[in-house]
């Protein structure tokens, strides 16, 4: 069969880079290859619409191998990954019973989020009690004035319990930087804590307590190369004043662990976690710690990039939240594909309540389905050799470089986010997102393209995290902000629903066939984004029965759906027939759109409209 397969790939004759576009320039008729068919990503570089084998000359990644250095295809031999559920402690001994039982559904890491008012010998025991800490992996997070005594706690209790402490696994979420950029608050000292910390926990080699949480920058509309160039930046800080502090460079660098976000950019991640593992490896041999690594001492050399990936909450949304579950699922699969080392999936509902328990199995499933059905764990960097990946991962390493370089050459990481310069940038794209979201350049299924017609929100409202540290002083340090793609569109929508009053829309279907539908499907979705009821219909013979209907059926809206050419026939008398009655739009931008305009047709939805903004206009003349 083996032989057969091969000689049925030598009848087909080789077709060169050159025949391949001669057929594409053939059949664009004219049209500009570049405009057409190349796109340019928001991380700043071009993708072309094919990539070959040519494309791969020159890449170094081909001749990398799975867990060695610079480890571009993986720090390991294998592409096993931790499952990780996160669970907030308000009640030591409700949250072991949770954890005990999390950890018997496919659950192998746990991330505990604790108040420190309460933490003691005491509260550990009750919280780890029955927990075999050989076997997990165990993530504690708390505020950072306390994560030194927590380090110490966490030592005594794991001696008292026998176990051998060269064999844990886990981390102590000490970010420094994070509060900087969250809250605008800086308070204690970065170098002194974090030696402390590495100090305390000089025992358990395999905790991780210097953490760089990368995944604020993507949570906020971080663009996948600003959120790896300043997460390099970010970990190059602490490694730098570390070691200024007199901690071992090598020791700092495995002390360091990277959090970072996923976005729904499917190929992309996949490039961006393989990028970062390169990068940070020459950083970290830059320093003279990394590249001497032997295959002997890999397993503990200091080069590697220790990767927890988190869904993204930026693109999550309050209606038609089950669509959470496929973008959750495709950030999963690039984050498995990537090669991290631990993952949670978000709960669908955390948009709007405390995930419950139905949201959190669904969530731990989705990675267990990649795990025990798709076999992902099974096959270390499945991605390597694509030319297309290996192509976006050189082109994000670039420019996340760039970034990083820029940051140093202006002082540092601390430097930048102390100026605001990283909130600033930051924001800058959260702002740019918002917009294309607005005018649906970026597509949110189901908010603002799609939306259910039928769904209300009910009793559900946006929910923001709480965090427990309480009593700091205030900084006038700028912060980034966390507002969700959909977040606008989610308040007009429930607007709409709180005014009691939901305005129908009448689609005035009349004239070519094909136009009309057309135009009415585009409409019902774009008003449907408001929480409006849409009536769409077949066609009507003329456009005074078709008004007639509609204020018939109490249309608060009348949208005149035809082709363009025949909108200068009838558009004039439509809105004449409504008279004042009804809202009055025309659905598209017809080449006459100025002699109806001069007729009094103000108001005209298409492709180029600003979906939100329009909306915007509609409700506050509907809902007085």
């Amino acid at each position: 069969m083996a032989d057969k397969n091969e000689k049925l790939f030598s009848d087909f004759a080789p077709v060169s880079t050159e025949q391949w576009m001669e057929k594409v320039t053939a059949d664009l008729k004219g049209a500009d290859f570049e405009k057409k068919l190349v796109w340019r990503t928001n991380e700043g570089f071009k993708v072309k619409p094919f990539y070959r084998m040519e494309d791969l000359q020159g890449l170094k990644s081909t001749d990398a191998l799975p867990g060695e250095f610079p480890y571009l295809r993986g720090t390991k031999k294998d592409n096993i990954w931790f499952v990780r559920q996160d669970i907030v402690v308000n009640d030591p001994k409700e949250a072991n019973a949770k954890a005990l039982d999390i950890l018997m559904k496919g659950v192998d890491s746990l991330g505990f989020s604790l108040c420190p008012e309460s933490l003691d010998e005491a509260y550990l025991e009750t919280l780890l009690e029955g927990i075999g800490a050989q076997y997990v992996e165990l993530n504690f997070s708390t505020c950072q004035g306390h994560v030194v005594r927590l380090a110490g706690l966490l030592v005594d209790y794991f001696k008292k319990k026998g176990y051998d402490l060269s064999q844990l696994k886990g981390s102590i979420n000490y970010d420094y930087l994070d509060k900087m950029l969250r809250r605008g608050k800086e308070k204690g000292n970065l170098a002194e804590t974090g030696k402390q910390l590495i100090e305390a926990t000089a025992e358990l080699p395999g905790y991780r307590v210097i953490n760089v949480n990368a995944l604020i920058l993507n949570n906020a509309g971080a663009y996948i190369s600003q959120e790896l160039g300043y997460a390099l930046a970010w970990g190059n800080e602490y490694l730098s004043q570390l070691i200024g502090a007199g901690v071992c460079g090598a020791t700092a660098a495995r002390k360091i662990r990277f959090n970072f976000g996923i976005s729904a950019n499917y190929f992309l991640e996949i490039a961006k976690f393989r990028a970062a593992r390169l990068l940070w490896a020459n950083i970290v041999a830059a320093y003279g710690k990394g590249e001497s690594c032997s295959t002997e001492d890999a397993g503990d050399c200091p080069a590697k990039m220790h990767i927890h990936a988190e869904t993204s909450s930026f693109n999550l949304t309050l209606f038609d939240a089950h669509v959470n579950l496929l973008r959750t699922q495709t950030e999963a699969m690039s984050a498995a594909i990537g090669g991290v080392n631990s993952m949670t999936v978000t709960p669908f509902d955390k948009t709007y309540q405390t995930p419950d328990d139905f949201s959190e199995r669904l969530a731990r499933n989705q990675q267990l389905l990649l795990k025990e059905e798709s076999h992902l764990d099974k096959v270390v960097d499945p991605a390597a050799g694509s030319y297309y990946i290996e192509n976006l991962t050189a082109s994000i390493a670039e420019q996340a470089w760039k970034i990083f370089l820029s940051v140093e050459e202006h002082g540092g990481f601390y430097a930048a986010v102390k100026a605001g310069k990283v909130q600033e940038d930051i924001n800058n794209s959260g702002k740019a997102r918002h917009t294309a979201v607005a005018q649906r350049r970026e597509i949110l299924l189901g908010t603002n393209q799609y939306p259910n017609f039928t769904e209300t929100a009910g009793d559900k409202r946006p929910v923001d995290a709480a965090s427990c540290c309480k009593g700091e002083a205030s900084s006038a340090i700028p912060t980034l902000t966390f507002d969700r793609a959909a977040s606008e569109f989610e308040a007009l929508r429930l607007q709409t629903e709180a005014s009691g009053k939901r305005p129908k829309a009448f689609m005035l279907t009349i004239g070519n066939l094909a136009m009309r539908q057309a135009r009415a499907q585009f409409a019902c979705n774009f008003l449907a984004c408001a929480g409006y009821e849409v009536v769409d219909n077949l066609g009507f013979e003329t456009v005074e029965i078709g008004v007639e209907a509609a204020m018939a059926a109490g249309a608060d809206i009348v949208v005149l759906c035809s082709s363009d050419d025949e909108y200068a026939e009838y558009a004039v008398p439509a809105y004449q027939a409504v008279n004042g009655r009804a809202l009055f739009i025309v659905a598209g931008a017809p080449a006459c759109m100025e002699e109806l305009k001069a007729a009094g047709i103000e108001n005209f939805i298409n492709v180029r409209s600003n979906v939100l903004e329009t909306l915007k206009a509609y409700n506050a003349l509907l809902l007085k």
